[in-house]
């Protein structure tokens, strides 16, 4: 087994520790290695909660590509493992782990986006209110809009594999395409659209994918951007994004990614370890 390059760069504090405070000049981004970090800003006294960064998640990485201040603070929440990234590392860190330099041009191409529609709001507004858009121009250095948690759901626990869904058991929802069903019935994912990206929550980026798996991925095997289906010719097509870690699968057979694989009634997907089966609904056929 090749040895972790990142072993020595890797931080561990202990619940409530501060890595920076807002303000703080530095020179490192950090990604959660295990555990949770907490971002806030500190506003009349009392914290305010901008996001949490769970396994995978990076933050402050503007430090590394502007050298700017914190622009909030960081906090463990329990016990954290997180590796301390500096200029010098960084170009390791990107070569390593392709999914933390994909979600990171995710992340600032949805800060761009944020800024150009601000500023399109802001063209045709008066003189007063675009004096107030300066003052409350877009933070780069925190999600792009403060997102929620994932909806509340039963949390998942690990149990004995459940039998496995017969495509004909499956009903599709009225005005559905088609559906995704967790192995063993306990989750039903319709597909309403021509197009759904399938992963998890990102508080980095504060997106929320169509088909949300964050509440059923108890061993967050899946990526947060992990694939995508796409309607072509009355069929759905599954393609794997660049960047997703731990594969996907279609009956057993890898998909390259970016290559798109037609789906049939009756495919099993499997999206690092969460398992799925696939059935189109009748108005997919119709769909062109």
């Amino acid at each position: 087994m090749a040895p972790d390059p990142f072993k020595n760069l890797t931080l561990r504090r202990k619940q409530g520790e501060i890595l920076f405070q807002e303000g703080d000049l530095g020179s490192e981004m950090y990604v959660v290695q295990a555990g949770a970090v907490r971002l806030f800003r500190v506003r009349d006294g009392a914290k305010q909660e901008l996001a949490v960064m769970e396994k995978g998640d990076f933050f402050g990485e503007l430090a590394v590509l502007e050298g700017l201040p914190r622009t909030s603070g960081a906090e463990a929440i329990g016990d954290i493992e997180v590796i301390e990234i500096n200029s010098a590392t960084f170009d390791r860190m990107i070569r390593a782990n392709i999914e933390i330099a994909v979600r990171m041009l995710r992340k600032l191409s949805n800060r761009l986006q944020e800024a150009n529609s601000r500023l399109e709001a802001h063209t045709e507004a008066g003189p007063a209110v675009r004096r107030d858009a300066v003052a409350t121009a877009v933070d780069m250095d925190r999600p792009a809009a403060p997102a929620g948690p994932p909806p509340e759901a039963a949390p998942a626990t690990a149990s004995a594999p459940a039998a496995p869904v017969a495509s004909a058991d499956i009903q599709i929802p009225k005005g559905a395409l088609g559906v995704l069903v967790l192995e063993g019935g306990g989750k039903v994912f319709p597909l309403t659209g021509a197009a759904a990206v399938i992963g998890r929550y990102d508080p980095v980026t504060g997106t929320r994918p169509e088909i949300d798996l964050t509440q059923v991925d108890i061993n967050r095997s899946v990526s947060r951007r992990h694939a995508r289906l796409a309607l072509q010719d009355g069929a759905y097509h599954l393609i794997e994004e660049v960047g997703a870690l731990n594969g996907t699968s279609v009956n057993g057979n890898r998909l390259t990614p970016g290559k798109p694989q037609a789906l049939a009634s009756g495919d099993r997907i499997a999206l690092g370890m969460v398992s799925l089966l696939f059935k189109a609904g009748p108005a997919a056929a119709g769909s062109r």
